[in-house]
Parts: structure tokens; C-alpha cells; sequence
């Protein structure tokens, strides 16, 4: 094992991990039996893994996000209305995914209040994705309302497949639509705003100063133990 980078020990790692997930979450007994499965050096292991089985929770949801962009990359979006293509990359999220109890055990773990900011941050970074690969170019305030939204969307959407039961998940793509039908009728009533001249002269100075916020500067992916920027 000596031999392998930090990325390929935490993959490593994480496979035999998600043997132990179902019986005791992403715990600090997963981490160790993990550990042990890939015959690692304790202390080698706590280098590449410096938060244990949070470490390997963040690489198993990475995971997940560089299937999605394998998906979407052999997907023809062309002719896609916006809306569709939102719906195909959440569901896309989600069907990628091999092991569900591994997703709600780690929502479990993210849901925690000494995770919480780990989590969010998480579902922050996949809304980003989407939106990457949807090729928005938004600059100002939208950069930010776009990938809030979406990440409402897409939280609420994990948790009521995380409960569904029917088949294939048809009611989790039918609570999907209209989640995103509801979004475009806020988008739409914003619009509508914008054009109003009696609104636009009340709402001038918000609007100017929401322009004044510019998305932030993508810093590039270190990858170093424990990290998990993309």
C-alpha cells in the first residue's frame, strides 16, 4: 500500500469502509475495521484519513459528484430545456449512487452539529457542479441564489428518496418535478419583477447593490490529506 498516492489509499480505504457502513455507520469502527481490511499502517492511515470515517463520508460523496459528471458527459443535453436539464442531473446524482444506507447513514453523520458545516458545504459544492455543468455563467448575486436554491432542492429531494419505497423511485422524480416547478414559478415571478417599472424604480437600489456581488474566486484543488475541495 505504500506505494499508492493519498487519493488512491482514501479510495481504498473507502471501499472497504462501505463494507461496514450498514452495521456501524461512519464511525470510528468502520474506520478502524477499514484500516485493517487494507492492512495500513495506523498512523499512515490517520495521515491520509486526519478525520477518520468523516474523511471517508467526504470521499464517498465526492464520489458520487464525479459519476454525475461522468453521466453528464455522455449525456446529449442539447434541445434540454433548463428545467430538464436540472431534473436529469438531480436524479443523475442520485441514481449513480450504489449504496443508499451508506447516503443515509451519512446524512445521519452530517446532520450532527459539530458536521453540520461539513455537510453543507457538501451539498453546496454539488449544487455548484450542476451548475457548472449547465454552463452558467452568472457573476453576481445570481451565482449565489442559484446554488442556495438548488441546494434546498436538491436536500429536500435526498431525503424523500432516502424514505421512498416505490418502484424505481418513481415518487422521489415526481416529488423532484415539482420541486423544480415551484423554483421556476419563483423564477418567473422574479422576472416579472424586474420588468415592472413601478417595482424596478423601488427595488433600484437592492438591485444595484446585489450587483456589486461578485462570485467568488475559484481557488484550485489542493489535494492534500483530509482535504476535500474540489
Amino acid at each position: 500500500m505504500s506505494n499508492l498516492s493519498f487519493s488512491e489509499m482514501r479510495s481504498t480505504l473507502l471501499k472497504a469502509a462501505l463494507e461496514h457502513v450498514p452495521f456501524d455507520g461512519w464511525s470510528k469502527t468502520t474506520f478502524d475495521a477499514a484500516v485493517a481490511d487494507c492492512d495500513i499502517n495506523p498512523l499512515i492511515a490517520s495521515s491520509v484519513c486526519p478525520q477518520g470515517a468523516i474523511d471517508l463520508a467526504v470521499e464517498f460523496h465526492k464520489s458520487g459528484d464525479q459519476a454525475l459528471t461522468d453521466r453528464w458527459k455522455a449525456k446529449n443535453t442539447q434541445g434540454m430545456k433548463i428545467r430538464e436539464k436540472v431534473a436529469f442531473a438531480v436524479r443523475s446524482r442520485l441514481e449513480v449512487v450504489n449504496d443508499k444506507e451508506a447516503v443515509r447513514r451519512g446524512s445521519t453523520l452530517f446532520a450532527l452539529p459539530q458536521n453540520s458545516a461539513t455537510g453543507a458545504k457538501l451539498i453546496w459544492g454539488t449544487a455548484d457542479l450542476i451548475w457548472e455543468l449547465l454552463g452558467d455563467t452568472s457573476e453576481d448575486l445570481n451565482w449565489y441564489t442559484k446554488r442556495a436554491t438548488l441546494s434546498a432542492v436538491y436536500s429536500s429531494v435526498v431525503l424523500f428518496w432516502l424514505g421512498d419505497e416505490s418502484t424505481d423511485h418513481a415518487e422521489t422524480w415526481e416529488f423532484l418535478d415539482r420541486r423544480i416547478e415551484d423554483v421556476m414559478r419563483i423564477e418567473k415571478f422574479k422576472v416579472g419583477m424586474r420588468e415592472n417599472k413601478l417595482f424596478a424604480s423601488v427595488f433600484a437600489g437592492p438591485n444595484w447593490l446585489a450587483k456589486q456581488i461578485k462570485r467568488p474566486t475559484k481557488i484550485p484543488r489542493v489535494d492534500l490529506p483530509g482535504s476535500w475541495n474540489r
